[in-house]
């Protein structure tokens, strides 16, 4: 039976190694990578990709990228979370078409005043914010709103740096999205920072504007696979309550 959320948190490990002996369903991963892509996601712009490794050739290519650490040499399948922050355009024009299909067949001269800001958002917002040029454009954004905010609040992450944040934000959120579900109907994962990103992009041939967020190893734990007792500081020491 399926876990509960908080069931499924706390049964939630990193797992180095997998059982080897225990194959893993590549339609129940895929439907977990599916309650990724319901995570929430700045401007709901969806900049990711989710390459789903199932083949053992490339599995043993990424595992060698990734040093062959225990949870990526002995995962039974992969999952590279991908951020494409390159896909801005793309993305907020699919967003601006989903909206004028809502909004139905009428001319753009009588949508309301909500309308008209969803729209603008997509058309004008969005754009001043990704547009840029050797990261100029996003310092000028940067210099002209930090000296504006000495006035008002004002959105303050502009710059190049500043956006990609942005993407790889989202990209986490939908991989705890996945490795939650995975947890929920009792398979294993392990997220990896530790990896030659720039060998996994030529292996999944990745163009340019993508970076690798992140490689989950998946499988069912060996006994060994958890290296030892869950460790968190005291609560008390990171819950502020004002």
């Amino acid at each position: 039976m399926e876990k509960t959320v908080t069931e499924a948190i706390t049964y939630r490990r990193s797992v180095r190694i997998y059982n080897q002996e225990e194959e893993i369903d590549t339609k129940i991963v895929r439907k977990c990578i599916e309650n990724a892509v319901l995570a929430p996601t700045s401007s709901n712009l969806q900049l990711w990709e989710f390459y789903h490794i199932t083949s053992k050739d490339f599995k043993n290519k990424i595992s060698a990228a990734c040093f062959d650490q225990p949870a990526a040499k002995s995962a039974k399948q992969l999952v590279v979370i991908v951020a494409r922050k390159n896909l801005w355009r793309k993305r907020a024009k699919a967003n601006l078409n989903f909206l004028k299909k809502n909004f139905g067949d009428k001319p753009v001269e009588i949508y309301d005043s909500k309308e008209k800001f969803a729209i603008s958002y997509y058309k004008k917002l969005i754009p001043s914010l990704y547009i840029d040029f050797l990261g100029i454009l996003g310092l000028i954004r940067y210099i002209t709103f930090y000296l504006v905010g000495f006035f008002k609040p004002v959105y303050r992450q502009l710059r190049k740096s500043d956006m990609r944040i942005v993407a790889h934000k989202s990209a986490a959120l939908a991989a705890q999205n996945f490795m939650i579900s995975m947890a929920a109907i009792g398979y294993d994962t392990c997220p990896m920072e530790g990896s030659d990103t720039l060998r996994i992009k030529r292996i999944l041939n990745l163009p340019r504007g993508s970076e690798i967020n992140m490689v989950i190893a998946c499988g069912v734990r060996d006994p060994k696979g958890i290296y030892g007792p869950r460790f968190r500081v005291p609560f008390t020491e990171v819950y502020k309550e004002i």
